[in-house]
């Protein structure tokens, strides 16, 4: 039976599957592949050996912050909550709340610190480039109301910073326009990107200004698929927490097109199975549409809109260099989601 005959009688949806099964078969080799060249390089670890500069994420335990986002059940952000609306459990034992935010104080709107890491592997093409810069432009003036800084960074075979934090809009226009000029390669080092954008928000992003907490955000936009990353998921996500970051990834279209029909729900992609997002408390969404920019206000909106907690763990954890767990309750029907499981204390 010839091939041509056998792809007339099998439905897309069903050609859509077997693809997708063919290439989760697949990953665990991808994996291999990866772990063989992280074995060749020096690992980026979380914490530094005594002969390493000093530059890693390091988490004041004293006060732990987490952000939280409330939906109701349609979806819709919820913004009218108040601090006793909610209840913070530090391994199990509820701890009191000793700061609230919400997206103004006294009329002040929150400081946010966003970086854009932009998938530039040969599977973006440059119309979607020229879309995702437009969205990017939406994006940052939802925020106009809010002290925010921006930086952009693009991926591929390597990671490069287009622009360091600046809430200059021409020079952010300039670094939107320089991404269609930008070289692209085969490989696609999504987590070293995340890493880095992670390592630049711990370093130049600090966690409060002006009696604030700033939201710390990493927006990525990819085809879902990390090929030759040097740093492990696992570690991304370490360093996430510490920093109080959360990830937010926008899966292309060159990936839904490819392996689902326009009324199907694309399945998870790689990226999507690490925990990246859930573990981070950020959101994953597939861009559909041509136009990117409702979309990207949403997730702009949404960034904005995250409530802010904090509070004191006991002396006794502060320093037991163990990690605890966070969770945070409010009111029935609603869902939360938050930036991060736990906090891991340091050691004196």
């Amino acid at each position: 039976m010839s091939p041509a005959f056998i792809r007339s009688r099998w439905p897309r949806q069903v050609w859509s599957v077997v693809l997708t099964s063919f290439l989760i078969a697949l990953a665990p080799f991808l994996a291999q592949a990866q772990e063989d060249a992280t074995q060749k390089q020096r690992p980026r670890r979380v914490l530094p050996s005594e002969s390493e500069p000093q530059d890693v994420i390091k988490v004041d335990t004293d006060l732990v912050p987490i952000d939280v986002t409330v939906t109701d059940s349609k979806g819709r952000l919820v913004r009218n909550l108040k601090k006793e609306d909610f209840k913070l459990f530090e391994d199990g034992i509820e701890r009191p709340i000793a700061s609230f935010n919400v997206e103004k104080i006294e009329g002040a709107p929150r400081p946010v610190a966003i970086v854009f890491a932009l998938d530039l592997s040969g599977s973006m093409t440059p119309e979607e480039i020229a879309r995702v810069s437009d969205a990017m432009r939406e994006f940052s003036k939802r925020l106009a109301e809010h002290p925010a800084v921006f930086a952009v960074m693009i991926f591929g075979m390597r990671v490069k910073t287009i622009q360091s934090f600046t809430g200059d809009r021409e020079k952010l226009e300039r670094a939107f326009e320089r991404l269609a000029h930008e070289p692209n390669g085969m490989s696609t080092h999504t987590y070293d990107a995340v890493d880095d954008a992670v390592r630049m928000l711990a370093r130049h992003a600090p966690l409060t200004r002006a009696h604030q907490s700033v939201k710390r955000a990493v927006v990525v936009i990819t085809d879902g698929f990390p090929v030759g990353d040097v740093v492990s998921p696992e570690t991304v996500i370490e360093r996430a927490n510490a920093a109080d970051t959360s990830v937010y990834v926008v899966t292309m279209p060159s990936y839904t097109h490819m392996l689902a029909s326009t009324n199907m729900t694309p399945l998870p992609t790689p990226l999507d199975v690490s925990g990246l997002v859930e573990k981070t408390g950020g959101r994953s969404v597939y861009a559909n549409e041509r136009d990117l920019g409702p979309l990207f206000r949403a997730i702009a909106e949404e960034v904005a809109t995250a409530y802010a907690l904090s509070f004191y763990p006991p002396i006794e954890k502060r320093n037991d260099g163990k990690f605890h767990t966070i969770r945070i309750e409010g009111p029935n029907g609603l869902t939360l989601r938050q930036s991060r499981p736990g906090y891991q204390a340091g050691r004196q």
